[in-house]
């Protein structure tokens, strides 16, 4: 058969590849396909990394939202990961941002300085321009692409660009029946099938990113959707996530103008 036929096979509309992507003498590779575009898809280039947008399939031109997209075209997308931890815009995240940001976002006293400690501690000193720690453990956002590491989904190049096709890969891989999103048992065979070996700080650095990627979405059905997932890695999920607490201690807190709200949605109803 000539593997350069360009016919539709399989009845759903996929072209035959000049290549393939799994063979039944190594079951892994039939079972964790990569992502491979289809004719109709919106993304374009998968492979080619990203500097400012993070893309996906459902979404071609990244956050659009807000026009998220187009304000922070002077960042690359690591640098958009953790902007909203910037609470000066000075480039620079001092542990008192990673506190009232976690404070922001929701979480409570404890979660708040647990994420501070491990935020700050572990990025300053890969961020740092000095050779010396910083004793404030601050964390360069410009030097932010140093802090990269390895067993992840290698999502981020090492220059902090945002690659398409490693993203669509975590969900055709390990989205197991196709969600839409992953579980906490797709994370856990995510996690063993990325560790590279004998790379100790990776297994745990990508084991915590996970965990408080769940933490931050927090899914009421246990499922982290694609697109929650996109909006960690280009941070505008922080900022929309903490608008909506913002909202929530305003209604809160202001019991009366929650009960007005009720009696004119009452009123539209009956007219």
């Amino acid at each position: 058969m000539n593997q350069n036929s360009s016919r539709i096979v399989d009845g759903d509309l996929t072209p035959r590849k000049p290549y393939i992507t799994a063979i039944k003498q190594q079951p892994i590779t039939v079972s964790h396909k990569p992502y491979t575009p289809k004719p109709f898809d919106r993304l374009h280039d998968a492979g080619t990394a990203r500097a400012t947008v993070a893309v996906s399939n459902e979404s071609p031109n990244g956050t659009t939202e807000d026009g998220y997209a187009l304000k922070h075209q002077h960042q690359t997308v690591v640098q958009q990961h953790v902007a909203y931890w910037d609470r000066d815009n000075d480039s620079i995240i001092w542990p008192h941002d990673t506190y009232i940001g976690c404070r922001d976002y929701g979480w409570g006293i404890l979660l708040s300085l647990i994420a501070t400690l491990f935020i700050n501690l572990g990025l300053s000193y890969p961020t740092c321009p000095s050779i010396l720690p910083d004793p404030f453990f601050r964390i360069y956002i410009d030097r932010l692409y140093k802090a990269k590491h390895g067993s992840d989904s290698m999502t981020y190049d090492n220059q902090g660009r945002f690659r398409p096709q490693q993203f669509e890969d975590i969900f055709a891989k390990y989205d197991r029946g196709n969600k839409g999103g992953l579980d906490a048992g797709d994370v856990w065979i995510f996690w063993k099938q990325q560790r590279m070996v004998f790379d100790f700080f990776g297994w745990t650095a990508c084991a915590l990113e996970w965990i408080a990627t769940y933490l931050l979405i927090w899914p009421e059905d246990g499922v982290m959707k694609k697109e929650d997932v996109r909006g960690i890695y280009d941070g505008s999920i922080f900022f929309k996530r903490a608008e909506e607490t913002r909202q929530r201690r305003a209604r809160a807190a202001n019991p009366q103008s929650r009960t007005s709200q009720g009696l004119v949605a009452k009123a539209k109803k009956l007219f």
